[in-house]
């Protein structure tokens, strides 16, 4: 971790790979919540088109044309349960013949939403219609309770009468299996791995390549003509590369040529120094006593 490699790549890697990784879980995010969005304004229109179905049934107070309307949508694949039970929680109509006559639980999930004060809730938006839980069967449930309103028809029709002031005749209730946008989520979320890995070895491939090619080398090369330079080897030109290594190298290049020149006349110094004291160096025979 000392060198200068290791500080280079180590933290681009580590910064490159966790933004990648939070870009990925924040899009794996944005892209799980609008299916999820997508699914359930999907069943609320599907849970639309059975309350308009059966609208004609309800005004002629046609029971066995409900009833088989009912039965024929729960016999669809990826249903799991529809029912329509009136404004005091009485199941009247059932793809399920047990649940038929039973009352439902006001407390339970997707009816506490509107009866969770004294007065009912008589208007929710989609989200708040929606539910996800596992049924009898360990199935992923998503379900919608749509309410059926109270139109003129209804409260002027010659076969049933309710009055005006009741807002909400009933409650329609389809649940459809989960396990097919939970397969595409897992898909997804596996996909979002791979794409992630492939865009981190990319990108974190380019980067050091990059890295390498553009500083590492030139450094490289810069160190082994600084040694070179220091042992008295001038006679290779300084390595080039980005202009901050090669104005380095021509700084080195500059120093070891001055060097070399004053090592030069350093030696021409003690040569001269030495020659000169071998002149003067008295000899022994003038030196002897004569007598």
């Amino acid at each position: 971790m000392k060198s200068i490699a290791a500080k280079a790549v180590v933290p681009v890697a580590l910064a490159v790979t966790g933004f990648v990784v939070v870009c990925c879980i924040l899009l794996y995010s944005f892209i799980k919540n609008d299916l999820l969005n997508s699914s359930i304004q999907r069943e609320v229109n599907l849970a639309g088109i059975i309350v308009k179905s059966t609208r004609h049934a309800m005004l002629q107070a046609d029971r066995e044309s409900l009833r088989n309307i009912i039965d024929n949508i729960g016999e669809q694949n990826g249903v799991e349960h529809v029912r329509i039970f009136n404004e005091t929680g009485l199941v009247m109509f059932s793809a399920a013949p047990e649940e038929v006559s039973q009352l439902v639980d006001k407390k339970a999930a997707g009816c506490i939403a509107c009866h969770s004060t004294d007065i009912p809730a008589t208007n929710l938006g989609p989200m708040e219609q929606s539910r996800w839980f596992t049924n009898q069967k360990n199935h992923n449930v998503l379900a919608i309770t749509a309410p059926i309103y109270n139109e003129p028809g209804c409260s002027t029709a010659d076969c049933h009468f309710h009055p005006p002031t009741l807002k909400v005749l009933g409650t329609l209730d389809i649940g459809l299996s989960a396990e097919p946008l939970r397969d595409s989520l897992v898909t997804l979320g596996w996909r979002m791995v791979v794409f992630c890995i492939m865009v981190l070895i990319l990108t974190v491939g380019g980067v050091c390549a990059l890295l390498r090619r553009n500083i590492l080398l030139p450094i490289t090369n810069l160190v082994a003509y600084a040694n070179a330079a220091t042992r008295g080897n001038t006679d290779q030109p300084p390595p080039g590369g980005i202009d901050e290594i090669e104005l380095i190298g021509q700084s080195l290049h500059g120093l070891a040529l001055r060097l070399e020149k004053k090592q030069a006349e350093l030696e021409m110094l003690r040569s001269k120094s030495r020659e000169g004291a071998a002149v003067h160096k008295p000899s022994i025979s003038s030196t002897e006593n004569p007598g």
